[in-house]
């Protein structure tokens, strides 16, 4: 069992820290309020979830991450299988020989982990499909964010599913339904200017 003085410590710090949070939070908001700052905020996840871009590239990369697991998987199965085979011919083989055959099965289990690493790693293929299908819609986004903020004067616009604690928020101050139309618009005026380049294209091909 832990140390009961350091659990019961670790909680009261967890509490001054966030009573010191909601005291600077309101101190903060009673200041803008003052000065007549505009504060508002988004929830990104939401806004995501109602792009239909969004909605397909996060399937095709579910299907993609599933294939991988697939496949790690079956090498998996055929490392036991080598495992099992070497453990019932052991009383057949000379020391070189199983020496020899467990190299082998050690090169094809750290064949496993560097494929682990490349699909799921740090650099790996998931990361690089992330950026290349998710971030050009998260950055369609902020574009669409920063637009609204100078339009309507704001000061400040905080995202309420990243890692900044919100404790409490107004409905007013919610700005994800503004910027959805204007996503909306844009890429309707994107169809609309594609359709008319089109519509151009076959009128030359006449």
């Amino acid at each position: 069992m832990g140390n009961p003085f350091y659990n019961w410590s670790t909680i009261l710090e967890m509490k001054n820290f966030f009573l010191i949070f909601i005291l600077l939070f309101f101190t903060i908001e009673s200041s803008f309020s003052q000065k007549g700052t505009r504060i508002g905020y988004i929830d990104m996840n939401t806004i995501l979830e109602n792009i239909e871009e969004y909605k397909i590239a996060q399937k095709l990369i579910d299907e993609r991450i599933k294939t991988w697991k697939k496949e790690i998987e079956l090498k998996k199965l055929q490392l036991k299988k080598y495992q099992d085979e070497l453990n019932l011919e052991k009383v057949l083989l000379t020391p070189e020989l199983i020496e020899d055959r467990n190299d082998e099965i050690n090169d094809f289990a750290k064949g496993i982990v560097s494929l682990q690493e490349k699909r799921f790693g740090l650099n790996g293929d998931l990361v690089k499909q992330r950026l290349g299908l998710i971030k050009p819609i998260q950055d369609q986004v902020l574009t669409a964010v920063r637009e609204i903020a100078i339009e309507r004067k704001y000061d400040f616009i905080f995202d309420r599913s990243s890692e900044l604690i919100m404790l409490y928020s107004v409905k007013n101050y919610d700005i994800s339904d503004l910027v959805l139309r204007k996503i909306s618009i844009q890429q309707r005026n994107k169809e609309r200017k594609k359709l008319i380049e089109e519509r151009k294209l076959k009128q030359k091909k006449k």
